[in-house]
């Protein structure tokens, strides 16, 4: 397994608005998570993935965001899987909910691909129970929560809009999850304090991912300058 179990993952990645989404910067990042100590590092597109594999021995879990946050845009293609591949991840994640993907795609048959051609494990970000279940039965290595409380509907159903984001990470899912599944569960999503790490662990997780809380100075400067009489960013 590319995670080692009870480790931090640091998600190396910025917003589209952000002056810092450069690869260099990301490359920069990864190399300050592993320094403090992340045993994993997660990465969107191959060109950051690219970067960060040339400045650390750290497994990467590569994506690629397609389109907008609404509906399948986690890695939606084999392509997609295999251009973070090529570039240096040893583990991909994708959309693992039911959504309809493109050209008629289903979930296991993009992990049965990702295992054949290109022999690496696949982490399947879910929302929800049924998403996990599903994820699990088509093959997923791994399972995230990485998509609960984001995606606006049922992982059954075919559509998905955005919805207002949780204050804090879902441990009730997750909870559930790491006792329902065999394979390992790693906690993401808004896990943004020691605290809540802590709580993850407890819960059973195998690892967590940290992306904001470390790594986007633009998301937390906004926040910091919004209490302000001045107020936030214009």
């Amino acid at each position: 397994m590319p995670v080692p179990a009870g480790g931090l993952v640091v998600s190396c990645q910025a917003p589209e608005a952000s002056p810092i989404r450069q690869a260099p910067v990301m490359a920069a990042m990864a190399r300050a998570a592993e320094a403090g100590g992340a045993v994993g590092i997660r990465a969107n597109g191959a060109a950051d993935v690219a970067a960060i594999a040339a400045v650390t021995d750290l497994p990467i879990i590569g994506i690629t965001k397609a389109g907008r946050r609404v509906g399948v845009y986690i890695t939606p293609t084999f392509t997609a899987a295999e251009q973070v591949v090529r570039a240096g991840a040893a583990m991909v994640a994708v959309d693992g909910t039911a959504r309809a993907r493109p050209a008629g795609l289903t979930l296991a048959e993009l992990i049965e691909a990702i295992h054949a051609r290109l022999d690496v494990p696949v982490m399947a970000d879910c929302d929800s129970m049924p998403s996990a279940e599903h994820a699990a039965r088509a093959g997923a290595d791994l399972l995230a929560t990485t998509l609960a409380g984001y995606t606006g509907a049922d992982a059954a159903t075919a559509t998905a809009t955005a919805r207002p984001e949780p204050a804090g990470p879902d441990l009730d899912l997750l909870a559930a999850m790491c006792a329902e599944f065999d394979v390992p569960v790693v906690a993401e999503g808004r896990y943004r304090t020691p605290a809540h790490v802590n709580a993850a662990f407890d819960a059973g997780a195998h690892a967590v991912v940290v992306g904001t809380a470390i790594t986007d100075p633009f998301t937390l400067t906004r926040s910091f300058a919004a209490a302000t009489p001045r107020g936030g960013a214009t």
